[in-house]
Parts: structure tokens; sequence; C-alpha cells
């Protein structure tokens, strides 16, 4: 790991942007101390590798700020985007020593990461970590199961609708109640991405993008910047399935 790439930071645990929804959040003040002495703040530029598949894990962690890409490398070479990871996601899996795929910033990352092998020690003796690892772990099983029925069931309308509504979920998860008429967020994934996480073409994205931004479904500011003035109508579009998680 170069010296570039890891951040000093003054900011405690407790005044972190996602500390109720990362793995810390049920922590009362001594777990959270605990937590401060094994943990650093690295940041990464998009297109920078976080970890490849295989490579040795020396730390775990939680996405603080930006997107990164899960990817599984096949045999033969080809490669297959299998997730997303946004703010609060964690990364890594505790007593296991390798990584199981690469893990790519998408955009600008900030990651809060705790050394590895004292983290599993605090696994042991802080029951409130290794809970909402556990709630974590079964929210990602849940939302891996759900998925399954995107890519298997859905048109193509529905899985980019869905992939939508699922992003400006996450993007908005912070938003008040005042705030849910309407979402605003980046994509933190290119067209060509899009279409090869949902096992679509580029010009079957490009399309379905359009219609629904013709239907007013979404708008537009430029290729990324996307608006939703109307949750319930992307839902509907998703086929009423808009809380799935990537």
């Amino acid at each position: 790991m170069t010296k570039d790439r890891l951040v000093l930071l003054s900011q405690h645990c407790g005044d972190c942007p996602i500390r109720h929804r990362a793995v810390c959040a049920r922590c009362d003040a001594d777990e959270l101390r605990e937590l401060e002495a094994v943990k650093y703040y690295q940041k990464f530029h998009a297109g920078q590798s976080v970890i490849n598949a295989g490579e040795r894990m020396e730390f775990v962690g939680s996405v603080v700020s930006g997107v990164a890409t899960l990817t599984q490398t096949l045999e033969d070479g080809r490669t297959q985007m299998v997730g997303l990871l946004l703010p609060s996601d964690f990364v890594g899996r505790p007593n296991r020593a390798h990584a199981a795929y690469d893990v790519v910033a998408t955009t600008d990352l900030m990651m809060c990461c705790f050394r590895k092998a004292p983290f599993e020690k605090l696994l042991e003796t802080t029951p409130h970590i290794t809970q909402r690892l556990l709630e974590m772990t079964l929210d990602e099983l849940d939302a891996a199961r759900e998925w399954m029925l995107v890519l298997g069931r859905k048109t193509a309308r529905e899985k980019i609708a869905s992939l939508l509504a699922s992003i400006a979920n996450r993007s908005n998860a912070d938003a008040g109640a005042g705030c849910i008429s309407r979402q605003v967020f980046d994509l933190p994934i290119t067209r060509e991405a899009m279409a090869d996480y949902l096992g679509l073409t580029l010009e079957t994205v490009s399309r379905q993008m359009s219609a629904l931004r013709r239907e007013g479904v979404i708008t537009l500011n430029g290729t990324r910047n996307v608006t939703v003035p109307d949750p319930t109508k992307l839902s509907a579009a998703a086929g009423n399935d808009a809380g799935i998680a990537v």
C-alpha cells in the first residue's frame, strides 16, 4: 500500500456521514473508541483498483463516499460486473484471507478501513459489531435473491428502471421525508457498464433510457445526472420492485 493512498483525518466515528448505516451503527462510545484505534481512511481515484481478486486482504472497511464495482473474471478472461458498492456498504470478509472479487473505484472513493486482524478480534468481543455485520450480510443476501428476479424475469425496461430506482433510493437514503417526492443522483457507471450488469446490449440501454426520459419518468442533465420527478412512476416502470438494492 503506497503512502499517498493513506489519508489521515481528524474525523471521529461519531461524526461520520454513514455512521447510522455502517457496520458501527449499533456501537456505543466505548466500542467506537476501540474501532478508532484500528481504523484509517483511504482515498482511491476513479478507475483505481481497491483490491484484486486473489490478493491477500489486509483490511476490511466501509465505503464513506463514492462508488465502486465488484467484478469477477472468468477462466477465459471475460469479466462480469456482479455488484455496486455505495456509501455504507462493507468491503471484504472477516476470516477470509484473500479477496474474492476485483473491487474498482468508479468515482473518487473514500473508504474507512479497519486493519483486518484487530477487527476480527473485535468481532469476538464486541457483539454490536458482530450483530450489525450479520444484519448487513443478510440484507445483502436478500438483495442478491431479488436481483436474480430482476435479471431472470423482468423486461429490459423493468431491469433499467429497477437499477435506476435502487441507485436513487441509496443515493437519497439520508434525505428527509420532504424530499421523497423528488430524487436527484449521478449515475455512478457508464451505459456500457449498465448493459454488462443487466445482461443487455448498449443499444437497448440507450433506447430504454431515452424512452423513460420521453415519458417523464426521469430527466437527464448530460449523460450521468438523473432526476426522478416522481419516484412512484419509476417504481411502476420497475414493476413495483423499486426497493431492490444492488
